[in-house]
């Protein structure tokens, strides 16, 4: 296999559930955001938007209303300190819901790259189709026609990495 540093922080990153109080460098963000915004996208529409949330209290009632779309009362961004919400436009692009996916995996694999952690936290699309929550996105200026597609929570590791679970058997399939 070749190695370079893209396959070993492709490889290497995790799913992280236990973070620090403390908010990532704005350095780390913005390097995190730039490889969000070159995601490839369907025809090049750039249907994907990033909100960054680092104001504790907007963080926390996003968190509380993604919980109750769970049904639970935990905090589901595991103490993570900064977020960002990964909405894309369902009006100016047929793959929006795969560009913002390709999204979601350019940030938390950027966020590895520079040494930060990170989670896919999904229910974005149920937060974003509340009326609280569309109010919430329409105060930040967020087209309309946007739907939620996650949320990457981001800090630093509180405790260990996870170990890699063992890949499944027949994972890839050649035809010739």
């Amino acid at each position: 296999m070749i190695m370079n540093e893209s396959i070993k922080t492709l490889l290497e990153r995790r799913s992280v559930r236990s973070y620090k109080p403390e908010h990532i460098t704005d350095e780390q963000m913005n390097t995190i955001l730039e490889a969000g915004k070159y995601t490839p996208t369907g025809m090049g529409h750039q249907s994907v938007t990033f909100v960054v949330i680092k104001n504790k209290e907007i963080r926390d009632k996003l968190s509380a209303m993604n919980a109750a779309v769970l049904g639970s009362t935990s905090d589901p961004f595991y103490g993570a300190p900064d977020v960002i919400a990964v909405l894309a436009d369902a009006e100016i692009s047929g793959t929006w819901m795969e560009d913002g996916a390709l999204a979601m995996g350019n940030l938390m694999n950027a966020a590895q790259a520079v040494g930060v952690n990170s989670c896919w936290i999904h229910r974005a699309g149920q937060v974003f189709d509340s009326a609280e929550g569309r109010a919430m996105a329409d105060s930040w200026g967020v087209p309309a026609a946007c739907k939620g597609i996650g949320f990457c929570i981001l800090g630093y590791a509180d405790g260990e990495i996870p170990a890699p679970k063992a890949r499944k058997e027949n994972f890839v399939i050649t035809v010739e």
